[in-house]
Protein backbone atom coordinates (compact mmCIF):
# COMPACT_ATOMS: atom_id res chain seq x y z
CA UNK A 1 0.00 0.00 0.00
CA UNK A 2 1.37 3.45 -1.15
CA UNK A 3 1.51 6.39 1.84
CA UNK A 4 -0.03 9.80 1.14
CA UNK A 5 3.23 11.19 0.44
CA UNK A 6 4.32 8.26 -1.56
CA UNK A 7 1.16 9.26 -4.24
CA UNK A 8 2.10 12.55 -3.83
CA UNK A 9 5.72 12.22 -4.49
CA UNK A 10 4.32 10.35 -8.33
CA UNK A 11 1.98 13.10 -8.95
CA UNK A 12 5.25 15.18 -8.28
CA UNK A 13 7.46 13.22 -10.94
CA UNK A 14 3.86 13.40 -13.09
CA UNK A 15 3.93 17.14 -13.24
CA UNK A 16 8.02 17.18 -13.92
CA UNK A 17 7.26 14.47 -17.05
CA UNK A 18 4.54 16.94 -18.67
CA UNK A 19 6.84 19.90 -18.24
CA UNK A 20 8.62 17.97 -20.50
CA UNK A 21 6.18 17.56 -23.32
CA UNK A 22 5.63 20.60 -25.59
CA UNK A 23 3.05 21.51 -27.95
CA UNK A 24 4.42 21.30 -31.27
CA UNK A 25 3.62 25.00 -32.29
CA UNK A 26 4.31 26.79 -29.49
CA UNK A 27 7.47 26.36 -27.62
CA UNK A 28 6.34 25.88 -23.99
CA UNK A 29 5.05 22.66 -22.08
CA UNK A 30 1.99 21.76 -21.75
CA UNK A 31 1.58 21.73 -18.22
CA UNK A 32 3.24 25.41 -18.16
CA UNK A 33 0.07 26.39 -21.09
CA UNK A 34 -2.05 25.29 -18.52
CA UNK A 35 -3.28 22.32 -20.62
CA UNK A 36 -3.26 19.97 -17.48
CA UNK A 37 -6.73 20.58 -15.51
CA UNK A 38 -6.41 17.63 -13.85
CA UNK A 39 -4.07 14.85 -12.40
CA UNK A 40 -5.42 12.45 -10.37
CA UNK A 41 -3.05 9.23 -9.35
CA UNK A 42 -4.65 6.17 -7.26
CA UNK A 43 -2.38 3.66 -5.19
CA UNK A 44 -3.38 0.98 -7.68
CA UNK A 45 -1.00 2.44 -9.74
CA UNK A 46 -3.36 4.23 -12.88
CA UNK A 47 -3.01 8.32 -13.76
CA UNK A 48 -6.01 10.34 -14.73
CA UNK A 49 -4.99 13.30 -16.74
CA UNK A 50 -7.35 15.35 -17.80
CA UNK A 51 -6.52 17.74 -20.41
CA UNK A 52 -7.35 20.30 -22.97
CA UNK A 53 -5.71 21.61 -26.16
CA UNK A 54 -5.03 25.46 -27.35
CA UNK A 55 -8.06 24.45 -30.00
CA UNK A 56 -10.63 21.76 -30.30
CA UNK A 57 -10.14 21.05 -34.37
CA UNK A 58 -6.17 20.90 -33.01
CA UNK A 59 -3.86 18.88 -35.66
CA UNK A 60 -1.28 17.60 -33.17
CA UNK A 61 -4.21 16.38 -30.55
CA UNK A 62 -3.71 12.75 -31.33
CA UNK A 63 0.25 12.95 -31.16
CA UNK A 64 -0.05 15.42 -27.60
CA UNK A 65 -2.19 12.77 -26.15
CA UNK A 66 -0.23 9.84 -27.26
CA UNK A 67 2.87 11.39 -25.62
CA UNK A 68 0.81 12.18 -22.33
CA UNK A 69 -0.17 8.29 -22.59
CA UNK A 70 3.51 7.05 -23.30
CA UNK A 71 5.66 9.75 -21.06
CA UNK A 72 3.45 9.13 -18.46
CA UNK A 73 3.22 5.39 -18.49
CA UNK A 74 7.37 5.79 -17.69
CA UNK A 75 6.76 7.47 -14.42
CA UNK A 76 7.59 4.85 -11.57
CA UNK A 77 4.49 3.34 -10.10
CA UNK A 78 2.45 4.69 -12.82
CA UNK A 79 0.73 0.86 -14.23
CA UNK A 80 -2.32 2.49 -16.52
CA UNK A 81 -2.57 6.15 -17.69
CA UNK A 82 -6.17 7.29 -18.86
CA UNK A 83 -6.24 10.77 -20.79
CA UNK A 84 -9.56 12.55 -20.68
CA UNK A 85 -9.42 15.13 -23.57
CA UNK A 86 -12.35 18.33 -22.18
CA UNK A 87 -12.76 21.52 -23.82
CA UNK A 88 -14.94 22.55 -20.31
CA UNK A 89 -13.81 25.06 -19.64
CA UNK A 90 -12.11 26.26 -22.90
CA UNK A 91 -8.67 26.87 -23.04
CA UNK A 92 -7.31 30.07 -22.95
CA UNK A 93 -4.26 32.45 -22.12
CA UNK A 94 -4.91 32.81 -18.58
CA UNK A 95 -4.35 29.36 -17.52
CA UNK A 96 -0.98 29.71 -18.62
CA UNK A 97 1.82 29.98 -15.41
CA UNK A 98 4.11 33.10 -15.80
CA UNK A 99 6.43 31.60 -16.97
CA UNK A 100 4.93 30.04 -20.09
CA UNK A 101 3.28 33.47 -20.52
CA UNK A 102 7.27 35.42 -19.87
CA UNK A 103 8.33 32.97 -22.60
CA UNK A 104 5.57 33.98 -25.00
CA UNK A 105 6.49 37.50 -24.52
CA UNK A 106 2.31 37.85 -23.65
CA UNK A 107 2.58 39.96 -20.53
Amino acid sequence: MMTPEEILQVEKDIILTLKNIYDPEIPVNIYDLGLIYEIDFTPDGVATIRMTLTAPNCPMADILVEDVNVQVGKVKHVEQVNVILTFDPVWDKSMMTEEALLELNLF
